[in-house]
């Protein structure tokens, strides 16, 4: 028997459609995943498996093979355990609905059949609204995430045989449902206020100036004299984040899996401040299928780098490039991505030891 069950996956910031086509006949026993996985998808055979069992179905020995369509990209991440599953408990008989055109399943399984969160759940829902889905079924840690996005249905779960029950009618879960906009305007707050900061007139004139130009800034002074202190309160006072650019700004953080479980959306104005040990590669992203780095996570807010002079001269320079173009592109083996890391560049360092001989 044949099921087809939706779900998404990502290329950079950007979610695509996946059709899981699940076969279960008969013949000697076996399970092969095709369409290009990789080997985390490779190994949800044994996930899936032993959460079925666990979740108290009955897993017959069968063929079954399993093809992730479009089968010319290649497949990474855990996103695909919970539609296996749920593709081979629909051709077993377990699942009586078959009408899942509408319906996105998303979520990697733990062996005892628990949902667990993954990353980039923001930009899967985005895609999924402009593809005419209408529901989607995921982890319940991410169900506040998903929700951002108006027009869909986001049905929150813990383990698999909730959403089996909810699939068959058995149980009803409540969508998850905010009001985005409300909630936009009445939390924009910053734990830390430049209006905190007692004297350095100066200081305090030059970094307001920057801030409404948008322009970088390099801070220069004795240790103790409060360039730190006063470069984490610049966020404050940048124009409040608009709705587009939240939205923008919590898909980089999604992929990236900064997003916090009680966090729906960004709000305030990103501030970075990465090690001075920190590496190229970590600074403006990579990785063999390319993650967004520090400078794409400071996009629409501050990057802040402490004790300039202790940089690796080399990661310094990989800056050139971003910071003229406000975007990076990132290419490897396996694909070519750009990410957005539109920034306010601010640095600090010590004079040097002759104290004053700098001016």
């Amino acid at each position: 028997m044949l099921s087809i069950v939706k779900s998404m996956s990502l290329i950079g910031l950007d979610g695509y459609l996946v059709d899981i086509e699940v076969d279960v006949s008969a013949g000697i026993p076996s399970w092969d995943i095709v369409g290009l996985p990789d080997v985390s998808v490779k190994e949800s055979k044994e996930r899936v498996r032993t959460a079925i069992k666990n979740s108290g179905y009955d897993m017959q020995s069968r063929k079954i093979v399993v093809n992730l369509s479009p089968a010319d990209i290649k497949k990474e991440g855990s996103f695909f355990d919970l539609p296996i599953a749920i593709g081979i408990l629909t051709c077993s008989g377990e699942i009586k609905q078959d009408n899942l055109n509408d319906t996105i399943f998303i979520g990697e399984l733990s062996l005892n059949g628990k949902i667990n969160k993954i990353n980039g759940i923001l930009p899967m829902c985005i895609e999924a609204k402009k593809l005419g889905i209408k529901k989607v079924i995921l982890p319940v840690e991410n169900a506040n995430e998903a929700s951002v996005v108006d027009g869909i249905n986001v049905i929150g779960a813990n383990y698999l045989k909730e959403v089996i029950q909810y699939l068959n009618g058995e149980i009803d879960i409540k969508a998850t449902q905010k009001d985005v906009i409300k909630l936009f305007k009445g939390q924009n707050k910053y734990r830390l206020d430049f209006s905190e900061v007692k004297g350095q007139e100066n200081i305090k004139r030059a970094l307001e100036i920057a801030a409404a130009g948008g322009h970088n800034c390099l801070l220069i002074g004795t240790p103790g004299s409060g360039k730190t202190m006063m470069a984490r309160r610049i966020p404050s006072i940048l124009p409040d984040l608009t709705f587009e650019e939240a939205l923008e700004t919590t898909k980089i953080h999604s992929v990236a899996g900064k997003i916090e479980k009680e966090t729906s959306l960004i709000m305030t104005r990103p501030f970075r401040s990465p090690h001075h040990t920190i590496s190229g590669v970590s600074l403006i992203g990579g990785g063999r299928i390319p993650k967004p780095g520090e400078i794409s996570l400071a996009h629409n807010g501050v990057l802040f780098l402490d004790e300039l002079p202790e940089f690796n001269k080399n990661t310094l320079e990989v800056l050139r490039g971003p910071l003229e173009d406000k975007s990076v592109t990132i290419s490897r083996v396996n694909a070519s991505l750009t990410y957005p890391c539109n920034f306010m560049f601010v640095a600090s360092m010590n004079p040097c030891p002759c104290r004053f001989l700098w001016i």
